[in-house]
């Protein structure tokens, strides 16, 4: 059960090693580009490529799914970036049911663990499996994966590698179960932390704040959905920014700008613009949007 790219490796990896997949539960088409044509899920391509049957309730907690899943018999339901399971359907499979997580349970239970782990520093950061329970994410635990958060990685490339990692962890969790030698281990509470979803106005960034805190803030919203500031009333998004060691010496918020470079001051040093898209146009260098957007040494972010 998954819908974004992210589960696509998982599902994948399953398939490669030849474990008969009964059927894959997607989230239904949903329209997309200019055409708003429907069009399937990630999942659901690679399952319709090797021949998948495919389930795409509108409603989980339909008492007409949870039989449909009872006349598979599944041995096993994997969750990957799927939505929450009621009961009645995650206790059908007769070894359990388990979830991937994408972060270090019990740290960033929640709907955007890879985000908040970025926004908060995280040096580290990998994936979780753990039996489903009817309060989220907190399962116990089945295996877990570890990687390292490089100064450059944003949300993107955090997602990406995590998305292998946690394909590789799906399956050793599965043969760990299938051979009965799982061993859960309870979630401690007291070190538990949250990672709620992200709303459009949780993305504005606060420029009366450390550079360092900002330019984590940027990376762990980049390239989606993309933090953001006003100028001059307009939207800008920002997708990449680094640290100078240059001290601020104007107002937080208030740029520094030549016709190649844009810095912004904070509270504590300079914070350099890479990659920027103003309201209503693509992202692009900021020596690119410089040479067709005025900007003005002093003019305020907000």
């Amino acid at each position: 059960m998954g819908t974004p790219e992210f589960a696509v490796p998982s599902l994948r990896i399953l398939i490669d090693n030849h474990f008969p997949i009964a059927a894959v539960v997607t989230a239904p088409d949903k329209p997309r580009g200019r055409g708003q044509e429907l069009a399937p899920t990630p999942v659901k391509e690679m399952a319709l490529e090797h021949h998948v049957p495919v389930l795409q309730p509108d409603s989980l907690k339909d008492g007409s799914f949870a039989d449909d899943i009872r006349r598979l018999s599944p041995d096993l339901i994997v969750v990957v970036a799927f939505r929450i399971l009621p009961p009645a359907v995650f206790t059908i499979p007769r070894l359990g049911s388990f979830n991937l997580h994408a972060s270090l349970l019990p740290r960033y239970r929640g709907a955007a663990p890879i985000n908040w782990a970025i926004i908060n520093g995280e040096t580290e950061t990998g994936v979780t499996t753990f039996l489903l329970q009817e309060k989220v994410d907190r399962g116990g635990i089945l295996l877990q994966a570890r990687i390292p958060v490089a100064d450059d990685d944003n949300a993107g490339t955090v997602h990406d590698k995590l998305a292998e990692v946690g394909a590789e962890v799906v399956l050793h969790t599965v043969r760990l179960l299938e051979q009965g030698r799982a061993v859960p281990r309870v979630q401690d509470d007291a070190q538990a932390s949250q990672a709620p979803k992200i709303f459009k106005d949780d993305c504005r960034i606060r420029w009366n704040q450390p550079a360092d805190r900002i330019h984590n803030f940027v990376r762990g919203l980049s390239p989606y959905p993309a933090a953001f500031s006003l100028h001059s009333s307009r939207v800008v998004k920002i997708f990449r920014t680094i640290v100078l060691p240059a001290p601020s010496a104007g107002p937080p918020g208030s740029v520094v700008a030549t016709s190649t470079t844009l810095d912004v001051n904070t509270t504590s040093t300079l914070l350099r613009i890479l990659e920027i898209q103003q309201e209503g146009r693509r992202r692009m260098s900021v020596e690119e949007f410089l040479r067709g957007y005025a900007v003005t040494n002093g003019d305020l972010l907000e």
